[in-house]
């Protein structure tokens, strides 16, 4: 047998404790800021996006956007926020580390530590409140039937967790996987001492939490994390088996929503691994249940946003060895799933912006 790390043997630091670069107050980007100057050329492509979601809302097809962590430390969550409240999003989707930037956004208004320093001293992701809470709110989730971002958008937004008692924990019988996931609660609330009842968890900075309003305006907000990648996975309290029924319920949603995907947009912003991976598996699956109801999922076009410099028309096909965006792998995961693809150059900001404004000309 392995060997297994101990994580009860570590020390936990108060989060306020922690130096954080970003400060969501003051760089937050309000949707209806003056976006900066861009090109002609991508403006025009922005118009043309903007067209395809007003197509797609019209018709109710779904309209997908699935980013990386640096869009909500980038400080863009109100305007996520607002394009889904507005219609214009129908599902939302990021990585374990999005959930934690907002999260840690909404309960002290700061995220973002110095990794290089931290992890020299073993303090990298050692924080208490991010640890406890998060993975107490997929735990409470996992046994509630909800997802991650669903369990972490409940906790912002209810303030805190309704902890059952053990005594209800150990009734469940039926249904058998939320019989496993009381199991596993107990053994955690034992574990970490936490009291039945009302937990207060206070989010002072919750206006800002994407997760938070996407749980109150029923948008679905998915999380597709990876074991180990996220610093909830050092705390004591992470249990895989909260993390994996979350994690699972997901990525249903997602496959759900990418079956509606004929006639929508799928938008890609600044995820070079989760969202090219995740989409392939879920327009096959789709697909595969598409076929035996004699439908197609092929009139959808995907945009994807990133900072590399564009070198390639992939409406062309997949480029030569020899041309620079060959080496990028996630354009090529794209090019591959037979739908309209482009890739475009710019800063997500910016991107954002002049989408948000151009889907507010002319509102349908």
């Amino acid at each position: 047998m392995m060997d297994y790390f101990d994580r009860y043997k570590m020390n936990f630091y108060p989060l306020k404790s922690r130096m954080s670069k970003v400060d969501i107050v003051t760089s937050s980007i309000n949707p209806d800021s003056k976006p900066e100057t861009i090109s002609k050329e991508v403006e025009q492509r922005i118009k043309t996006i903007a067209g395809e979601i007003k197509e797609a809302k019209a018709n109710n097809r779904s309209v997908m956007l699935t980013f990386g962590a640096h869009t909500i430390k980038n400080g863009l969550g109100e305007v996520l926020s607002t394009m889904a409240e507005e219609g214009w999003i129908t599902h939302l989707a990021t990585n374990g580390a999005g959930v934690i930037h907002d999260w840690e956004f909404a309960y002290q208004g700061l995220s973002s530590e110095d990794v290089r320093d931290n992890a020299r001293e073993g303090k990298f992701g050692t924080w208490e409140e991010t640890g406890l809470f998060i993975n107490l709110a997929l735990m409470d989730g996992a046994y509630r039937g909800l997802g991650y971002g669903e369990s972490v958008g409940s906790l912002i937004s209810m303030e805190g967790i309704e902890v059952p008692t053990e005594e209800e924990l150990m009734s469940i019988e039926t249904p058998l996987w939320k019989r496993a996931a009381a199991a596993d609660y107990l053994e955690l609330i034992q574990a970490e001492r936490i009291k039945p009842g009302r937990l207060d968890v206070k989010h002072p900075f919750s206006k800002y939490s994407i997760q938070a309003r996407a749980f109150e305006n029923k948008t679905p907000f998915t999380s597709h994390p990876m074991f180990g990648h996220d610093i909830i996975y050092t705390h004591r309290a992470n249990r895989g088996a909260a993390v994996g029924r979350c994690a699972e319920r997901d990525f249903l949603s997602f496959v759900d929503s990418v079956s509606r995907l004929e006639g929508g947009v799928y938008l890609s912003i600044g995820s070079a691994v989760m969202s090219p991976m995740i989409f392939e598996k879920s327009i096959s699956m789709a697909r595969n249940t598409a076929v035996q109801e004699d439908r197609e999922i092929r009139d959808c076009s995907i945009h994807v946003v990133d900072l590399q410099e564009e070198t390639w028309d992939w409406n062309e096909g997949e480029p030569p060895m020899d041309n620079p965006a060959y080496y990028l792998r996630f354009m090529k995961t794209f090019n591959r799933m037979g739908c309209r693809i482009d890739y475009t150059a710019i800063d997500n900001r910016d991107f954002l912006l002049h989408l948000y404004q151009e889907l507010k000309k002319g509102k349908s």
